[in-house]
């Protein structure tokens, strides 16, 4: 049997609350410095605020390129002859291995739209779709870890990731899961 390397790459798309996250900051990046602008106008305060409100300024220029950029994220699926390993890629340069398992430790992988939730009591769950609400591309894969118990896994592997995942996966889940049957 020959070696087997695939990899995939899938683009996490932005959700309500990466968005609401980026509006807050950047109108908090415009309300700080004008407050304190105003209020040195006013001789309320000291005009030293204004120095102040220009280094709040820049410093908040510098934090809406900084949550922007790490809400860009992606993941990586890489199949190693019998092992799967899920690394995030956050912003095009930093890289965190989430996980590392032998797909023979598989219970189940199954399609979100068909995956029966109450079958499980996940202790920990890894999220590494496209997008969570997709279940027509996500799957769900279920396996035991010895310290945590249950875990979960949702990502959207590709025909080629699981293709290559066939061989090392459970009879009964291939059976399911490629051919639609259940033994």
């Amino acid at each position: 049997m020959s070696d087997i390397f695939i990899e995939q790459l899938v683009k996490r798309k932005r959700s309500f609350k990466d968005r609401f996250v980026f509006i807050l900051v950047i109108l908090m990046v415009i309300a700080i410095p004008l407050t304190f602008v105003v209020l040195a106008t006013q001789h309320l305060i000291l005009a030293y605020f204004i120095y102040i409100a220009l280094f709040v300024l820049f410093f908040g220029i510098w934090l809406i390129w900084f949550v922007r950029s790490h809400q860009n994220v992606e993941f990586e699926y890489q199949m190693v002859q019998e092992t799967l390993v899920i690394s995030k890629i956050i912003a095009k340069r930093k890289r965190k291995e989430l996980l590392r398992i032998d797909v023979r430790s598989f219970e189940n992988l199954e399609s979100a739209s068909t995956f029966d939730y109450k079958k499980y009591n996940f202790q920990k769950m890894l999220v590494a779709a496209a997008d969570e609400s997709d279940d027509k591309n996500n799957f769900y894969a279920a396996y035991r870890h010895a310290a945590r118990g249950m875990c979960g896994i949702l990502f959207c592997p590709n025909e080629k990731v699981l293709g290559s995942m066939k061989p090392y996966l459970n009879k009964d889940i291939v059976l399911k899961l490629f051919y639609h049957r259940d033994r």
